[in-house]
């Protein structure tokens, strides 16, 4: 399994940035080999922070080279104060299961 880690410091956002975020996570969706997604915000340094989660790179890459993903990443700088990506392969995921949604455990 793999993760992909969007990290951000948020500007004001508008209805196009509401927009293109809904349709980006709706296509993510749909894609083959998209195992799910948290959503996470630092109140102490206000950086938000998406995980996604594939079960291979080449879902994963279908995400990335996704034209509505391509249109956002053109217009980033108006709606972010700075970003950084990661991409992680997952070992292990262990849990009691009572949080759902999750991808796991493997």
């Amino acid at each position: 399994m793999y993760a992909s880690t969007f990290i951000f410091a948020a500007k004001p956002f508008d209805a196009e940035f509401h927009r293109l975020d809904d349709a980006i996570a709706s296509a993510a969706r749909t894609i083959p080999g998209y195992l799910g997604e948290t959503t996470w915000e630092n109140p102490q340094t206000g950086l938000v922070s998406n995980v996604y989660y594939w079960d291979s790179l080449e879902a994963l890459q279908s995400l990335v080279t996704h034209p509505l993903h391509l249109e956002a990443k053109e217009k980033q700088a108006r709606w972010l104060d700075g970003y950084q990506v990661i991409i992680s392969q997952v070992l292990r995921t262990y849990g009691d299961g009572r949080l759902g949604g999750l991808p796991g455990p493997f």
